[in-house]
This record gives C-alpha cells, sequence and structure tokens, in this order.
C-alpha cells in the first residue's frame, strides 16, 4: 500500500508500505477513504522527531469502509462506513467506564508514563502505524469505530476521529456560564469548530483569536468577534476591553506548543531548535523532563479570563519546566481543564448535529483536498499557513 512516512525534520514522503493485517482479534482492517492532516501531526513535522523512526506511518483523523475484522469484533462488518477515533480504547477497563478514554488502561504506553495510544503520534503514545495511508489496522475495533451513514460526503463525518469531539470537549470543560462569554485562542481547525461550537450552544459573545486573516474571517461567518493579533499586541488587554475590563468567562487555548510571541515563545523555539539537532538517545530525555513549550498563548489566556473564570487547554504541550504566571493564577482563582479529548464520550452528543442538516457547518472547513501523493507539500503549505490553508483533507 501507499502510505505517509516520517524521515527528518519537516521531510514526510508517500513510500509503499507492508499491507496491514489481522494481529490480535479486537483488530479490524479498514480501506482508508479520507484522513486528515492535524494541527498536532505538525509537532512532529517540527519538533518531536526524538521519539519517531525513519518510516514511521503518520496520521490520526482517518474513516474508511471495513474491509476485514478480528475473531471478537461484532459490532462492525465489511462493508460498513467508520470513522477511527485517534486515541485507542477498550471501552471496559476501570478508566474507560468512567468515560476517561484518553486514559484506557488497556492501552497505556506505562513505560513512557503516558496515557492511552494513538494512531500514528510517536513511541511515547505507542508507536501504532497511523491513518495516512491506503489501509489502516485498527486496535481495540471491538469499542473503538464509529459507524456513519452511507450518503453524503467524508467531510460530514471524517472530524468525528479528533477535531469534532477536541473542540466538543474544549467547549464542555470551559463551563461557560448561561450569558456569558468565551475567548477562543487560535483559529486552526479545533479553534474553528470551537467557535462554532459555543455559539451553537447558546454562548453569546464568543471572540476568536489569531494573526491569519483567513482563519478570522471564517470564524467571523460563524458569529466570532475578531480579534487580530496584528492590530493588538497585547491580546489579554484587548480581550478585558472588549469585556468592559472583566475578561472572558471561560478561554480556550487551542494553539498548544508552538505558539507565536512573547519572550517565553521565543526561548521556547530556540529551545525546541536546539533539541532538534541532538541523537535521540539524548535529545528523548531532554524532551521528556526538560522541554520548554512555546507558552504565549497560555499565558495570554491565564491573564484575560475574568476572575473566577474557567481556562480550558485543547493544544498538545510536552514541556515540564516552563515558568506559569502562578501569583496571577492563583490570585484570580481560576479553574484550569485540559487533557486529550475522550473521543467516544462525545459522540451520541455530536452525531445527530451531522446526519441530517450540517449544523456545524463542518463541510467548508477543509480549504485542501487533495491525493495522498501530495501530501508532502499539503504539510508544508499548513505548517507555513500559506495558500489559505486551514485544513487539509487526504484522499489515498
Amino acid at each position: 500500500m501507499k502510505a505517509l512516512t516520517w524521515h527528518g525534520k519537516r521531510d514526510v514522503r508517500v513510500e509503499t508500505a507492508p499491507d496491514p493485517k489481522i494481529e490480535q482479534p479486537t483488530d479490524a482492517i479498514i480501506q482508508v477513504t479520507s484522513t486528515a492532516i492535524c494541527g498536532s501531526d505538525l509537532h512532529l513535522y517540527e519538533v518531536l522527531g526524538a521519539y519517531l523512526t525513519p518510516g514511521d506511518i503518520l496520521g490520526h483523523e482517518p474513516m474508511g469502509i471495513v474491509q476485514e475484522v478480528g475473531a471478537e469484533v461484532t459490532d462492525i462488518s465489511p462493508g460498513d462506513r467508520v470513522v477511527i477515533p485517534f486515541n485507542i480504547s477498550c471501552g471496559h477497563c476501570w478508566m474507560c467506564s468512567r468515560k476517561l478514554f484518553a486514559q484506557c488502561e488497556t492501552t497505556q504506553v506505562r513505560e513512557q508514563g503516558k496515557g492511552a495510544s494513538l494512531l500514528g503520534y510517536t513511541s511515547l503514545y505507542g508507536a501504532v502505524p497511523g491513518g495516512q495511508a491506503e489501509f489502516l489496522r485498527v486496535p481495540q475495533a471491538q469499542f473503538g469505530p464509529i459507524k456513519v451513514p452511507a450518503d453524503h460526503a467524508d467531510e460530514r463525518f471524517l472530524y468525528l476521529s479528533d477535531v469534532l469531539p477536541t473542540a466538543w470537549q474544549a467547549v464542555q470543560y470551559a463551563d461557560v456560564p448561561r450569558g456569558g462569554s468565551l475567548a477562543v485562542l487560535g483559529l486552526g481547525p479545533i479553534g474553528q469548530i470551537a467557535v462554532r461550537i459555543a455559539r451553537h450552544l447558546g454562548v453569546e459573545r464568543v471572540f476568536g483569536v489569531d494573526s491569519v486573516p483567513e482563519r478570522l474571517a471564517l470564524a467571523g461567518v460563524h458569529g466570532a468577534e475578531m480579534v487580530d493579533m496584528n492590530i493588538h499586541d497585547d491580546v489579554a488587554e484587548a480581550l478585558l476591553e472588549l469585556t468592559g475590563g472583566r475578561g472572558p468567562d471561560s478561554v480556550i487555548d487551542a494553539v498548544g506548543m508552538e505558539a507565536h510571541g512573547g519572550v517565553g515563545s521565543a526561548i521556547g523555539k530556540a529551545a525546541q531548535a536546539a533539541v532538534g539537532v541532538l541523537p535521540d538517545a539524548i535529545a528523548q530525555p531532554v524532551i521528556d523532563k526538560f522541554a520548554i513549550d512555546r507558552v504565549a498563548a497560555l499565558h495570554t489566556a491565564m491573564k484575560a479570563c475574568r476572575r473566577g473564570g474557567t481556562v480550558s487547554i485543547s493544544g498538545v504541550y510536552g514541556g515540564e519546566v516552563e515558568p506559569m504566571p502562578m501569583m496571577e493564577m492563583f490570585d484570580r482563582g481560576l479553574q484550569i481543564r485540559m487533557g486529550q479529548a475522550h473521543v467516544k464520550r462525545w459522540i451520541d452528543d455530536i452525531l445527530p448535529l451531522l446526519v441530517d442538516d450540517d449544523v456545524l457547518g463542518v463541510e467548508d472547513l477543509a480549504t485542501h483536498k487533495v491525493p495522498l501523493d501530495q501530501a508532502p507539500h499539503a504539510y508544508e503549505i499548513f505548517q507555513k499557513k500559506e495558500d489559505d490553508c486551514i485544513k487539509v483533507v487526504l484522499k489515498p
């Protein structure tokens, strides 16, 4: 089969790889019909290469048609159309019984001290071959796959793999009070959908913060009040002014470890670049225990949120030593919620919004739909925010 494989910093290639096979009775094999590039894939493209091996297959946002199932898989059958969650969970362990699917105890990567295994996301999360390929082996297929109707374009359902549940959880964790306001920092795919979900759920004022005109414009179409970082040097101060000096009731950080702006982000970028030239055996413990994220967005969230408000973090972070504004966080009495999305927890809430009408407008999210063999170029323009790129869907 053809698959998108990692070979080094900013070096991904479409190559021939072995076809996947059933390895466990809880496996399934799907033929991938659509698979998206996630913003967190760009961390692999740029920062986290020490945990990858040349030839690793990337990607964790796939859907397709079931080809084969293992003996213990009974809820799906060959021919079914399914979306595959990015986190691999069993559905029956102690964590899963509490709907904490991103912490599944059956698939936890204990040797790395991490939560549930993820598709296509480094040895930190199990080194499971990913979904940017023609075919995919799906572990824990007795629970994970989400059956979807056969009608409508793939893009109506594809984002159930990650974007939709991640954004839904971000808004739920933000816990915006009735009549309240929400700021969304970062208007990539997660931020865009978070804006739409918040508006759908009745949040009266949603502020969308970014520096890319196309992203701001798209969020504006869906009801966000736009805060352009090119105009406002101090985003926290701008949000305070827009809310009468109080600040938004809740703030979502949908940016993560590669935020731009601020001294901390400049130091983090330099540290990330320095680690990138170290041998993997040295770089891995440095990243794990001493990594420095670019935390401009996170600090902005803490400083903008109103006293007693909630900061919800959906952007991926990996560091352990960056300073946090603890006095401000404590003095402001902030509540903080974060973590990988528990995908299956939110599907029953989201799927009805997709089946009949496209309530959240998800079919306009993908700006680029390209064949799998154009994936290397798609990674480049997505990473550089070129060609008005907001979301890329690959077609194997």
